[in-house]
């Protein structure tokens, strides 16, 4: 079984940046950010193969987020900078088996989801 607890969310002002974290126990190959925004769908933000460390990141948040893990600690991270008021959302952690990188941002390929940290920029 793989349990995730996240931290580091926050209120920030538009332009700041804010880093989140998500310790994770048991097995699995890849790990993911996901958010859902008020009235908004699930997105996948950004992800990473665990092993080979290779990254995935939506068009919204190129060049503005970036996921890294720590093998030693078992955590990834999403260093979240010039955020913008459309980035406010619930954010999770996920992990998983995605034996292809096309679904890699897609939720419906993780087993095991975080309990969220909610991210929020103001204006």
């Amino acid at each position: 079984q793989v349990q995730l607890v996240e931290s580091g969310g926050g209120s920030v002002q538009a332009g700041g940046s804010l880093r989140l974290s998500c310790a994770a126990s048991g097995f699995w190959t890849t790990m993911a950010w996901f958010r859902q925004g008020p009235g908004k769908e699930r997105e996948g933000v950004a992800a990473i193969y665990f092993r080979g460390g290779s990254t995935y990141y939506a068009d919204s948040v190129k060049g503005r987020f970036t996921i890294s893990r720590d093998n030693a600690k078992n955590t990834v991270y999403l260093q979240m900078n010039s955020l913008k008021p459309e980035d406010t959302a619930m954010y999770y952690c996920a992990a998983g088996f995605v034996p292809v990188a096309a679904r890699i941002l897609s939720g419906s390929e993780y087993n095991y989801w975080g309990q969220g940290t909610q991210v929020t920029v103001s204006s």
